[in-house]
């Protein structure tokens, strides 16, 4: 899909025309809206980032509640072809299958090449350094990235003693922030994030 992006200024003139048109993106854009401001003051949206400054302004909810509600994939993804990747990692690491497929599910939507504006990578967007530290040699492996992905989930289950909403956000928002705070941090991605992973988990015990 091919970017639409608007520059909000501070001029209301400008303003007021540029906001029409971003109003209009919101509401027919097929795609989340991502945000943020330079440092000349210019506002910037887009429905596809290509700068890592970008952060998520808006959420495509009703695509996320179709797919939270049936689970629908494109054409060109089977969620079948990871199920011996899957069942083998949960089994090694004590995790239980729909949680790996949840969190894969809403990390990448089972896309082994999916690339986060933040340099995440593979089927459950493991960051660089974190690949790193779990010894996986090619994030764009499905095998190495689930085991890696799984590997970490373990470790954050433990850390949280089993607490599977303090896990998901630890591995959304990261370890220290949630010791920071005590609990889920207040960010509206991270909290969107772990609610989604329930739902994704909850589906799919249903299956």
């Amino acid at each position: 899909m091919s970017a639409i992006t608007y520059e909000l200024l501070k001029l209301f003139p400008v303003a007021l025309f540029v906001c029409a048109g971003l109003f209009s993106l919101l509401a027919t854009a097929d795609a989340d809206i991502y945000r943020f401001e330079d440092g000349e003051g210019i506002v910037h949206f887009t429905d596809a980032p290509t700068d890592k400054r970008f952060k998520i302004f808006l959420r495509d909810l009703k695509k996320d509640r179709q797919l939270r509600a049936r689970l629908q994939f494109s054409k060109t993804v089977n969620p079948d072809e990871y199920e011996n990747i899957i069942r083998a990692s949960a089994d090694k690491y004590g995790v239980s299958k729909s949680l790996i497929k949840a969190v894969i599910q809403a990390e990448s939507g089972y896309n082994p090449n999916a690339i986060s504006v933040k340099g995440a990578s593979g089927l459950m967007q493991l960051m660089p350094d974190t690949a790193k530290s779990l010894k996986v040699s090619n994030s764009f492996d499905p095998k190495d990235n689930v085991e890696g992905g799984v590997k970490y989930l373990r470790f954050l289950l433990d850390t949280f003693r089993g607490d599977v909403s303090l896990a998901l956000a630890a591995y959304n928002a990261g370890l220290n922030k949630v010791a920071r705070f005590g609990g889920i941090p207040p960010y509206p991605e991270t909290r969107t994030y772990v609610n989604r992973v329930l739902s994704y988990m909850q589906t799919y015990q249903g299956n």
